[in-house]
């Protein structure tokens, strides 16, 4: 009798302990305590390995951000300011005080307004184009990707990358340590025997003993010579290029950037260098100063665990609560948090058109699952989903009014907006918004809608499912 008294206090502990360390987050604890309920030690294990609270590091905050408060008054200086809403392009945001206010002081990274962009809408333009910038190095190349295979395409861009140490080009690269777990060591060794600088951020092994497995760096950068960078949803690897016989087309979306904005792709980089290697790099020839010939207006936004708020998750809630016209996203992952999933539903029973583009093959069955659970509520409120027929849709894409677009590394779930590092770039010039706007459009006729007829004839099992998915979606 005294052993089972015993189970019952430990099984009480584990629940208290959970819902006194989450009482900020309800869905997370009542995530977590279904997996206790399920396996009750095992989970209490898993919660103390996976869920601490990676802000609470200090050495953390101590490493990343503060060396972006070094070099930010170098970079200000060096940048066109959007200092105020009358500054912007477009006669639309004059009006926007408070959607201006938001995005100017959410996030260390102004609004510049000295920029080039170019959308790159698959992965045989985007690695022509980035293959062909790194070519161009004369100082430095550093990337970042979530994932980086060792297959054809990772082989010709470790090919430049040897090229280039040998003409005297610094070269650095970043891999997450989980996303790239099956790089293989002797790919990694010939990069550094040639003079390549490659660091894996959080290993495995480090990440569970430190308790950080569920913190990712999920960005993806390229920035040559600090003056042209890459940003957006491709990692490098052949599945990319559609050569995945399983996956088929790849729909994605890179973003091309030149100008002011690179500085603050570069100034994110060197943070997570410093988080992955311990190495402060800092050097004028990183921030080399331009001549300004162009003129769009782009904001480059950073989030994660390693800073103060959810920058990404408050401007898409800031910017879907200012739509008078028009929502659009294309996400392959679609996870909203409650106040996501309250403004999508509010703008759509306004009479703002709310569409959403999910991937019809997913790479992910649980995720797809949640995802699911959320389309018939939305569905019912006048939300319009379509699922991507022609491959796999990665891309990251929101289109709000002619306001602004945003392309990046985030998907529109509560991961990117919580737990991993992400990086997106805002555009507010009508050339970027139209090129995307016009590849939306493209990818609906791409696309079959879903249609709440047919979607509520669902089985119950499916809806099961989607329920069980659902419950478990904080932690996804």
């Amino acid at each position: 009798m005294l052993w089972l008294v015993c189970i019952l206090l430990g099984f009480i502990f584990q629940i208290a302990t959970i819902i006194i360390l989450e009482y900020r987050n309800p869905g997370k604890a009542i995530a977590w305590m279904f997996i206790l309920f399920l396996f009750p030690l095992i989970g209490f294990i898993l919660y103390y390995f996976v869920a601490q609270d990676y802000r609470k590091r200090k050495k953390v905050r101590r490493r990343g951000p503060r060396l972006f408060q070094e070099v930010r008054a170098t970079l200000r200086k060096q940048s066109t300011i959007v200092n105020s809403a009358e500054d912007m392009h477009q006669e639309e945001f004059w009006h926007q005080e408070r959607l201006f206010g938001l995005l100017t002081h959410v996030s260390d990274s102004p609004i510049t307004g000295c920029n080039r962009t170019k959308v790159l809408s698959d992965g045989e333009a985007a690695f022509s184009e980035m293959l062909e910038a790194m070519e161009t190095a004369k100082h430095h190349i550093h990337m970042e990707f979530y994932i980086f295979r060792a297959d054809r395409i990772g082989t010709k861009f470790q090919d430049v990358m040897i090229r280039k140490v040998k003409e005297g080009v610094q070269v650095r690269l970043i891999c997450d340590g989980l996303g790239s777990y099956h790089l293989p060591k002797s790919f990694v060794r010939n990069l550094q025997e040639h003079g390549v600088e490659v660091y894996m951020f959080l290993p495995p092994l480090i990440a569970v003993m430190d308790r950080r497995l569920n913190y990712r760096n999920h960005r993806k950068i390229l920035v040559v010579d600090g003056t042209v960078g890459f940003v957006g949803g491709m990692n490098v690897g052949d599945d990319y290029l559609g050569l995945y016989e399983k996956m088929g087309y790849w729909r994605d979306t890179q973003l091309k950037i030149e100008g002011d904005a690179v500085y603050y792709l570069q100034s994110t980089f060197l943070g997570d260098w410093r988080l992955a290697s311990g190495q402060r790099l800092f050097h004028q020839d990183f921030f080399p100063e331009h001549h300004c010939n162009t003129d769009e207006q782009v904001q480059i936004l950073v989030s994660g665990p390693d800073q103060h708020g959810d920058v990404i998750q408050e401007v898409v809630f800031g910017a879907i609560s200012v739509a008078k016209k028009r929502i659009w996203i294309t996400s392959p992952y679609f996870i909203p948090d409650q106040s996501i999933y309250t403004g999508l539903l509010t703008a759509a029973v306004s009479g703002i058109e709310v569409i959403v583009i999910l991937p019809y093959q997913s790479d992910n069955r649980l995720v797809k699952l949640a995802s699911l659970s959320y389309v018939e509520e939305l569905l019912r409120a006048g939300v319009k989903f379509y699922q991507y027929r022609k491959g796999f849709v990665h891309a990251k894409v929101l289109i709000v009014d002619d306001l602004l677009a945003s392309v990046g590394t985030a998907n529109m779930d509560m991961r990117s907006f919580f737990y991993n590092f992400e990086m997106t770039a805002l555009m507010f010039d009508q050339s970027p918004i139209q090129k995307l706007s016009r590849d939306f459009e493209q990818d609906i006729e791409d696309s079959s809608p879903i249609t709440l007829r047919e979607f509520s004839r669902r089985s119950l099992r499916q809806k099961g499912a989607e329920k069980l998915a659902r419950l478990l979606s904080p932690l996804l």
